[in-house]
């Protein structure tokens, strides 16, 4: 069949990539694509949130299947608009999406049907924000309600840093006008679950863990994630199966007793705290970085899984027990301003997968594009292995305006040696 993939990073890449190796697909469009993508689909210029222009390009070319990647084109309704039009895709409703792009949604989700989260409390004004947070032990969570690229969390650990986020999110709507959510602060580490579902069926992937902060030791600010790994040593069998059976499997029976069924990708991001798992987050789509090291180790058919669940069909999930991690090659200057246009050198020497989060080609060149640029996975028989596979791979890619963490995965390295 011919599949179109909607999105333009790194995710959108693994996800074409895990298309390509099976034997169902016989032609893959990507839209819009980016540099790295154009090498293994046909790139279209079409924006993720232009669904009707999506819509009528699938309809014309007689797509099969359609992957949604980004969150902003499942908040734009891309999947009704296809539905609509009798096309298959991959993703959820506009409704059933709402679990990521309002934060408050899933909070009163989470509070109605009993799922371990932290207490919260939602605002639309700042003076009333800042006078519950003045009232509360610090540090203090605040989280704007809409979508953020990744950006819209900040933990404040001062008064003055939890004043200048509650004036960006309420004030000069830094991310748009919309809500925060307060939440209370938990600890311990965390993780990333995703599962497809369809309606009541969860099927759980590989667990990953990703890393928020811009630099080693987890210091500077937060971004979209510079890196990611799995398996995670630090979650047990245990802990796992109260995450699918306690948080992952009732929020999909929950989001259809609401009148909204998930179809597609539920991400719980998820803490393990002294007091058990809970949740810190949900997205309706696949992580990034995440997807980038959890499709690698897929051993099925992902075509086969992708329709299944867009049918409400059964199907089985079999994984790879190598071990994959990954490290974003990132923009000098990001998650603040950066500069694109900066050549990229060294990538034909690259021994290992890399996917392009942020790139265009210029001729036979390949540019910056974005704040995070590539997405460098190693593979190995354990994660010691698949890390030292990384950094020799990022050693041979040469551009004089990346930055990268050298210490993805510590948490595990951490936990083994102990």
């Amino acid at each position: 069949m011919k599949v179109l993939v909607i999105g333009g990073g790194g995710r959108e890449h693994a996800i074409v990539d895990a298309l390509s190796r099976s034997p169902q697909v016989e032609k893959i469009y990507c839209a819009p694509g980016n540099a790295g993508i154009a090498r293994q689909a046909e790139c279209v210029a079409i924006r993720e949130t232009e669904v009707e222009r999506l819509r009528d390009f699938a309809a014309e070319r007689g797509i099969g299947l359609t992957v949604v990647g980004p969150e902003v084109a499942l908040a734009a309704g891309v999947v009704d608009c296809f539905r609509a039009a009798g096309l298959r895709i991959f993703g959820p409703t506009k409704a059933a999406a709402r679990i990521e792009s309002s934060k408050e949604f899933a909070k009163r989700l989470m509070a109605k049907y009993a799922i371990p989260t932290a207490g919260f409390r939602a605002f639309t004004d700042y003076a009333g924000a800042l006078v519950y947070v003045q009232g509360r032990p610090l540090p203090a969570v605040l989280k704007y309600d809409g979508l953020a690229a990744g950006k819209g969390v900040v933990i404040a650990r001062t008064m003055a840093e939890a004043e200048a986020a509650l004036r960006d999110m309420l004030l000069d709507d830094k991310f748009g006008e919309g809500k925060v959510v307060v939440e209370d602060y938990l600890e311990g580490p965390e993780f990333s679950f995703m599962c497809f579902v369809s309606g009541h069926k969860v099927w759980p992937m590989a667990l990953a863990q990703d890393h928020k902060r811009a630099y080693d030791g987890d210091e500077g600010p937060n971004t979209g994630g510079m890196g990611a790994y799995s398996p995670l040593p630090f979650v047990t069998a245990e802990d796992e199966r109260y995450a699918l059976e306690k948080i992952m499997q009732p929020v999909a029976d929950a989001m259809i007793a609401e009148g909204c069924p998930f179809e597609g990708v539920l991400y719980g991001g998820l803490m393990k705290t002294a007091r058990g798992i809970e949740v810190i987050e949900f997205n309706a789509r696949f992580g990034d970085p995440e997807t980038e090291v959890v499709l690698p180790r897929l051993k099925s058919d992902i075509v086969d899984i992708f329709c299944a669940v867009a049918e409400g069909r059964d199907t089985q999930l079999e994984w790879h027990d190598f071990a994959a991690l990954g490290i974003v090659l990132a923009s000098k200057g990001y998650p603040g301003d950066y500069e694109k246009g900066h050549e990229i050198k060294g990538l034909d020497r690259v021994e290992g997968a890399v996917y392009h989060m942020g790139t265009r080609a210029d001729g036979g060149r390949i540019l910056t594009n974005g704040g995070r640029v590539l997405f460098v996975v190693g593979k190995g028989r354990d994660l010691a292995e698949a890390r030292r596979n990384a950094l020799a791979d990022v050693a041979r890619i040469d551009c004089d305006n990346l930055f990268h963490r050298t210490d993805i995965g510590h948490r595990a390295f951490d936990d083994l040696e102990r």
